[in-house]
């Protein structure tokens, strides 16, 4: 019998078609212009053309030839090129396709990078995409453009994408290997659930390398039990193996195991150097986004 493809519940088409009309709302205005402003690239200065000097100018901008042919001071009028490339690390293992509200995380966080990657795109800077589970897979190579924005969407929404076990060791050395610009901004989207081996000197390494964000993708599930049921039918979505439990037993047990595990998380990656976001598939991620770049903008003055 033939296994029946998931169907998953990623609403990009209107997604992209509000993106690409809107001049005025939200998305547009927030998101991109934080996101610009906080992440400037590292590039050099292009030529613009010429201005007529002040007593504000540096007196070292002025060009004396174009000065003596124009018989009054000249100033350059440089432009800053934006060099920065960003790479999404996208976890689709099976404990992404989980979900209790009306996304699953893996269709939340599809959601969410197609977001990113359009304002990316808009702001002029490129971005390239993998996906990792037990091994990395769908390369993208950085790159800019509406065809490759489209790219990434048929990935997305593509649900032979998604299972498998999560090697996020496996991630950090495709990142280590991968990634040669120290302009470049990494960002991991993941749930982060049940990471093993020596992933935490691999990912300093990694940020010593570059700009790294890690955003973590939680159902309201992954933090607290119901509290209006009896028994629960639960599986380990790697192992497959299943087991009934009573919610109201243990529920103050693995709700402070799961705090206790994100706050040792959140701490390992500020650790490592890298930046740390959490988002609930229960909320819009554009609020959170926003107050994100602009918390990181007034780190960084």
């Amino acid at each position: 019998m033939t296994k029946q493809k998931r169907k998953l519940n990623i609403n990009l088409k209107p997604l992209i078609k509000r993106l690409e009309s809107i001049t005025k709302r939200k998305v547009k205005t927030r998101l991109m212009g934080n996101y610009a402003s906080v992440f400037r690239g590292t590039g050099g200065f292009e030529f613009e053309g010429y201005r007529e000097y002040t007593l504000n100018d540096d007196a070292s901008m002025i060009d004396w030839k174009a000065s003596a042919r124009a018989n009054k001071l000249l100033v350059k009028v440089l432009k800053q090129e934006r060099a920065l490339e960003v790479f999404f690390l996208v976890d689709v293992s099976e404990s992404m396709i989980f979900g209790s509200t009306t996304k699953l995380k893996n269709e939340y966080s599809a959601e969410l990078i197609g977001t990113l990657a359009f304002a990316i795109s808009a702001a002029g800077d490129k971005f390239g995409f993998a996906t990792f589970s037990n091994k990395v897979s769908n390369i993208l190579p950085p790159s800019r453009g509406i065809n490759h924005f489209y790219r990434l969407c048929k990935i997305l929404t593509n649900p032979d994408v998604y299972g498998g076990n999560c090697n996020f060791v496996e991630a950090l050395d495709f990142a280590l290997s991968y990634v040669k610009r120290r302009s470049t901004l990494v960002f991991f989207v993941s749930d982060f659930v049940g990471l093993k081996g020596e992933w935490e000197k691999k990912l300093k390494l990694l940020c010593s390398k570059c700009d790294v964000v890690m955003i973590m993708v939680r159902d309201p599930r992954d933090e607290t039990l119901p509290e209006d049921t009896n028994l629960v039918l639960v599986e380990d979505p790697y192992s497959k193996r299943r087991l009934i439990i009573d919610p109201k037993l243990i529920k103050h047990h693995y709700e402070s195991y799961v705090k206790r595990e994100e706050n040792s998380l959140r701490e390992a990656f500020i650790r490592a150097g890298a930046d740390f976001l959490k988002l609930s598939t229960a909320e819009n991620f554009i609020t959170p986004l926003v107050g994100f770049f602009i918390r990181r903008r007034r780190k960084w003055r």
